[in-house]
């Protein structure tokens, strides 16, 4: 049969999906009938005026979906559909979302683990990602390299040397699909016979993993420095998790001095190892940014790890691991046969938005547009300054309040909700309940809020904690 498809030039979607979604809608309503004969991808290119490897993406996707059948010999025929269950979303095709009231609902929520997605740069990522597909790249649909391609590693590499003073070679970086899955494929290398400390309190998300996997973990306490190392001597522990650059929950940015300490502890026993998690460095208000606990290693006693969550999206969900040298041989004798969990696709959009420029001048945007709400934060909290000590304000995207007078953080929380202000307490963050022993103390993130999201929230704090 004859089969003419409208094709528009101003359509954003590329020819094959246009193709597709008519072909697709056609046999939806009815008007191409099951057992009705296609006509080949080779007719139907010449009938459009387009390449086969277009109409051949277009079949490709209704074969795989069961809305055709290729017969041998015969070529493509309608299938029937009556059986065929369809996923309603919206009407653009999107997810579904939450339903509302399935949460609750506050006027302001300083949530301290959101970014500011109003920012993302779309168009960029759109173009890149078209970019990327539009030559029928046939490689990126093939496996790559477990660890994960070695141009995006060679720019990841290169970035972290410049901006953060890590020495790294391709060959260190494992590329995985967010830092759950580098943790775990982390414990494929170690082995488990460790036990790891962590700050207390501490990113509870790692200690979960940690635990989860079987590892004996011991909370140690931290002086307005970071880890105490001697506590951390105490502990028996062989692997310490640390957060130098911006300590997760309580701000703190770890002096040179106890990074050498602890560079010390990591020598001064076989096995030893530091795991450094540099989850949001970028963002720093104050001076420039410390380098990372990395570069001062000669010794190989750092385990390097970071994301482009905070950086980018959370959903890009690409994280890299920094091993030391010695240990990559261990890597590939243990975990190397581990197939990378990020798609070529995903990797190769990612290097060019890197290597093109892209991820710089993102950067240096968010770091205005956080610095301005930063600042319309502090300007907010200015009022509470006589019953607050305010912390962790020159870096990150969260910072703490510590009552003076010691009301209790249960009470803080409840008066914030009362107004519809959602704040988070710090006694969350502390790995067992016995350790939450820290005065009274919230945290208020402003990445994911706008400026005047953050002056209602402020005002609504000033009212509810006036007393």
């Amino acid at each position: 049969m004859e089969l003419m498809v409208p094709l528009y030039a101003q359509d954003k979607r590329p020819l094959y999906e246009q193709i597709y979604q008519y072909i697709k809608d056609e046999i939806r309503g009815g008007r191409l009938t099951a057992g009705s004969r296609l006509p080949s991808t080779r007719v139907l290119a010449d009938n459009l005026k387009v390449s086969r490897s277009t109409t051949q993406m277009a079949y490709e996707q209704l074969l795989s979906e069961g809305y055709i059948e290729a017969v041998p010999c015969r070529g493509y025929f309608v299938a029937g559909i009556e059986e065929l269950v369809e996923v309603k979303g919206q009407e653009t095709g999107s997810f579904v979302p939450e339903p509302a009231g399935s949460r609750e609902q506050y006027r302001v929520d300083f949530s301290p683990r959101g970014i500011d997605l109003d920012s993302f740069p779309f168009n960029t990522w759109r173009k890149i990602s078209k970019n990327t597909l539009v030559d029928d790249n046939k490689e990126m649909f093939a496996g790559g390299d477990p660890q994960g391609e070695r141009s995006l590693r060679a720019a990841i590499g290169s970035y972290l040397h410049s901006a953060r003073g890590v020495n790294v070679r391709p060959e260190q970086i494992i590329i995985g699909a967010g830092s759950e899955y580098l943790w775990l494929l982390l414990s494929q290398i170690l082995g488990m016979n460790h036990k790891i400390a962590m700050e207390n309190p501490t990113y509870k998300q790692a200690y979960r993993v940690f635990n989860g996997m079987g590892y004996p973990v011991a909370p140690v306490e931290m002086d307005r420095y970071g880890m105490d190392v001697a506590q951390l001597e105490k502990s028996g522990a062989d692997v310490a998790y640390v957060m130098p650059a911006h300590q997760y929950p309580t701000g703190i940015v770890m002096p040179v001095r106890r990074r050498q300490e602890l560079l010390a502890w990591a020598c001064g026993g076989e096995g030893r190892y530091l795991i450094e998690d540099d989850y949001d460095s970028e963002f720093r208000y104050k001076g420039k940014p410390i380098p990372a606990l990395q570069g001062m290693d000669t010794a190989g006693r750092v385990i390097y790890i970071g994301t482009f969550s905070k950086s980018i999206a959370p959903a890009i969900r690409v994280g890299f691991l920094v091993l030391p040298p010695a240990m990559v041989a261990v890597y590939r004798q243990r975990a190397g046969f581990y197939a990378s969990t990020v798609s070529r696709i995903d990797q190769n959009i990612l290097y060019q938005f890197i290597t093109e420029g892209h991820y710089e001048r993102h950067l240096n945007r968010m770091r205005a547009v956080y610095k301005g709400k930063h600042d319309a934060l502090l300007a907010g909290l200015r009022e509470l300054e006589d019953r607050f000590e305010i912390r962790g304000e020159y870096a990150g995207l969260h910072v703490l309040l510590t009552h003076r007078g010691g009301l209790d953080e249960e009470e803080l929380v409840r008066r914030a909700a009362d107004l519809g202000v959602k704040v988070y307490g710090m006694s969350g963050y502390f790995i067992h309940p016995e350790h939450r022993c820290c005065p009274s103390t919230v945290l208020l993130g402003y990445a994911s809020l706008t400026e005047d999201d953050i002056r209602l929230g402020t005002g609504l704090l000033r009212e509810a904690w006036r007393a």
